[in-house]
């Protein structure tokens, strides 16, 4: 198996814990970070695969985060996908996920056959 590491991104500890065991069965190394400000630290200084990021988070929520590593890192960082997860009816949160630049969305609760379909549509 290639090495494939994801970042969660969840300022809520059981959300990143239910996450993280989902995940691990394609992750090879999760890094986790509880805010945005955190989470552009371990981009840069880990190399890695997939993003899933909260959307609601103190310091620096996922909007500001995503629009963060869009428009001021520079490739190939700024093209990593990320996995928007929020509880939110998206369509009530925001009009276009794709305009705040996330890759996919996807709305807890989640499931691995869930997470497993958004990671194979996105050819990682």
């Amino acid at each position: 198996m290639n090495p494939f590491s994801c970042l969660i991104i969840d300022d809520i500890f059981m959300n990143r814990i239910l996450l993280k065991e989902i995940v691990k069965g394609f992750c090879t190394q999760i890094y986790e970070a509880d805010n945005g400000k955190t989470a552009i630290e371990l981009l840069q200084t880990h190399k890695i695969n997939i993003v899933f990021m909260d959307i609601e988070m103190p310091i620096m929520n996922g909007l500001e985060t995503t629009k963060y590593i869009r428009r001021r890192l520079s490739s190939p960082l700024c093209n990593i996908p990320i996995i928007a997860i929020t509880a939110y009816n998206p369509e009530d949160f925001f009009d276009d996920y794709k305009d705040a630049g996330f890759n996919h969305l996807l709305t807890k609760p989640y499931s691995f056959s869930k997470i497993q379909t958004i990671v194979k549509a996105l050819s990682l």
